[in-house]
Parts: structure tokens; sequence; C-alpha cells
């Protein structure tokens, strides 16, 4: 095995190889934050590609969350729509159950037809309980089946502090999730290009079939007065209190911040900010491993090329404190040659990220592109040459 040991200090790290994120969720609370007076019940901020967790109060408690329990309802909706199952023309027939939702909606008429995209942008923008039990009889035919492939779908996500009680959010006793769930839900969301488009809007309108129109504003405030903030989902009930999960992109760095139980609707725009401008302030993303670039181009053995690139199989990210000058270090192992035939994605090393002298992150180096054998003429014709 060739090895090369790659000592990196933090804040040189953007000339290290490469780039990324670590696919672990929530490695733990990295900083105290003492200096941050956070009065919501529950809080948490977590660096996007990294999972780090800048900030936690109470980020476990089971807690009502109001309307975010609908980002389970966008979060489905946008993997059908991925899945081909769905597209944004599909017509949806309303029903009397969806459109006699109370709460938070955008008035829809019954026994009419609907286009998904409208639905799911009303959803987005406006919170809207109508539509998010219409998009639940669309896809499982009831709420109740819905509600129960929400359940199963927060399980496989490892949101273990959550249980739906139904699509929207409207207060129900055995109905809770946590600060930290939804950070995770959110990441998920935030995957997908589609909610981008509609999430960023600050105010557009629903027109209905019978030509009627209902004004849409968005809910998250943030998306219009904080720079960057570009997508996030607000809940609003006696029971929870005023919630906010949010998200936002500066200097290449995005944060995803929740405060659940604020106290009132101007306390959670005031809380996720303060979270926000914490972590952008007194952090940065440093990127280390980055599998869009080349590790080594090793020799192939009995091949049809000379030689071949190998990447890292994943990227990876790490978070660290403005002015912390804690090293990394990335070490690299791989074999001495490439033996045809090998198959992209074939492993042919390591890359190992430790910190501390601890393991952070090991990440298999593989082949980017097939490598063909010689055939027996061929290997013949190269003997043939060396004469």
């Amino acid at each position: 095995m060739k090895r090369f040991s790659i000592c990196c200090v933090v804040c040189i790290l953007m000339l290290a190889i490469f780039c990324g994120s670590m696919q672990t969720l929530w490695v733990g609370i990295a900083y105290a934050a003492s200096d941050i007076d956070i009065t919501s019940k529950s809080a948490i901020l977590v660096e996007f590609d990294s999972d780090e967790v800048l900030y936690a109060k109470n980020e476990t408690d089971h807690l009502p969350v109001a309307s975010m329990v609908k980002m389970m309802t966008i979060l489905i909706s946008l993997e059908e729509l991925e899945e081909g199952n769905v597209a944004l023309d599909t017509k949806i027939t309303t029903t009397e159950n969806a459109s006699s939702m109370g709460g938070s909606q955008v008035f829809l008429d019954p026994y009419v037809e609907y286009r998904f995209e409208d639905l799911l942008k009303s959803v987005i923008m406006a919170s809207a309980n109508d539509a998010s039990v219409a998009l639940a009889e669309y896809f499982n035919g009831n709420e109740n089946a819905f509600t129960n492939r929400m359940n199963k779908r927060a399980k496989e996500l490892g949101m273990n502090d959550t249980h739906y009680a139904n699509c929207t959010g409207l207060p129900a006793p055995e109905q809770y999730s946590s600060a930290k769930d939804t950070a995770i839900l959110l990441k998920e969301i935030l995957k997908y290009d589609t909610y981008h488009t509609y999430s960023t809007i600050w105010m557009d309108e629903l027109t209905h079939p019978s030509g009627r129109k209902t004004e849409l504003v968005n809910t998250n405030r943030l998306i219009r007065y904080y720079q960057g903030c570009d997508g996030g989902k607000t809940g609003s009930t006696n029971e929870a209190g005023c919630c906010l999960g949010a998200s936002a992109v500066r200097n290449d760095m995005r944060l995803i911040s929740v405060v659940v139980g604020a106290e009132n609707s101007k306390t959670r725009f005031n809380e996720s900010a303060t979270l926000f401008n914490y972590g952008f302030n007194n952090f940065e993303a440093q990127k280390l491993v980055d599998s869009a670039v080349e590790i080594a181009n090793l020799p192939v053995s009995k091949g049809k090329v000379d030689s071949t690139p190998v990447f890292a199989s994943d990227d990876f990210t790490a978070v660290v404190k403005k002015g912390d000058k804690t090293g990394y270090e990335v070490s690299v192992e791989t074999n001495e040659k490439v033996y045809a035939p090998a198959k992209a994605g074939d492993v042919v090393g390591t890359a190992t990220v430790t910190r501390d002298g601890n393991i952070v992150k090991k990440i298999p180096i593989v082949v980017k592109d097939d490598v063909k054998h010689l055939s027996y003429f061929e290997t013949a014709s190269g003997i043939l040459k060396k004469w």
C-alpha cells in the first residue's frame, strides 16, 4: 500500500484535498453557547453538511410543534414527485373533509380539481391545512392511512422523538416531535430543488377552478427579512406556542435552526435569527474531502489503459470555530496498482480523517471508470512490440 499523510491545519484546509458531508447524523454539541439567551422551550442549530450541532437546548424534549408537522406532508409529497408517482400538473379532486379543515387554509372548494403544484405550494408557503389533507387523501386514500405513513417515514429517518396523529399539526394529545427531529426532517426537504422553488416566494396567489383567488403569503418572515434564508416552516397553536424551523446559507455554509415553544411570533423569528447569527459569526465550514477531486492516478496492470484516476467515494466537511487552530489529519492509503478488469466503484484504498487522535471518518477510495482487461491478442501484440 502507498501511504500519504496530509496534516491539515484548519486555517488552510481550503488547500487540502477533498470537501463534503458526513452521513452520520448529529455528531454532538461541539461548542457551548452560554452567551446565547434562548427563551423558547427547545432549540437546536445544526450545520447542514456535517450535521455538527452548534447549539442545543432541550433538543430531544417531546413537545407539540403545531404546523411544523406539515414538513413531513411536504417531504412525502416531494418524494412522490421525485419518484414520478405524481406530476406538477396532476389534477387532484378535493373532498368535503379536506375543504372543511379549519385553522390556516386556502379555502379549497370541495369536489373540484386542483393541480398538485398549487396544493403543494399552498402547504409550503401558506401552511394550508385543507391543502395538506387533500394531498394526504390523494396519496393514501385518507388522512389516517397517510399519518401511519408519516410515522413510518419518521422512523426511517431516525426521528425517534416524534409521533404523528395527523398531517396538519392541529392539536392532538398523542402528537409530538422535537427540535432535533424537526432539523432532521428539514434537512431532507432542503435536498429537493422543487421545494426551494416555492419556499423562497414571499407572496403569490392561488386561482381556484371557479376563478376565485386566494392570496398566499409566506408564513416564514425570515425569507424576506433575513439574508440567506431560503426555507423553513412555521407553527403556532396555544398548546405548542410559536415554532419555526428554518435554513439559511452564507459563505457556502448552510445552517438549520429550530425553535419550539416561543412565547410569541416575534420571539420565534428573533431567536431563529439569533441562532443563525451565532452560527455564521462564529463558525466556518472547511472543506476536507471532495469526491470530485482526483486523489491519485494509479498504474493499471493488464489493462487497456496504462493508468486510471481514483477518487474518494464520499465528501467530508469539518465545521470549526473561527480562529480555531486545531488541526485535522487526512491520511490516504491506496493499492500499488489497479488490476484489470475493474469496475467503476471498485474500492482501491481508504481516506481516513482524524482529529485529536480520534478517527472521525473513513471514506473508501474508488476507481472512477471501468477498466477493461487486455485481450489475448492485445497482450501478445504488446509483448511482440517490446522485442
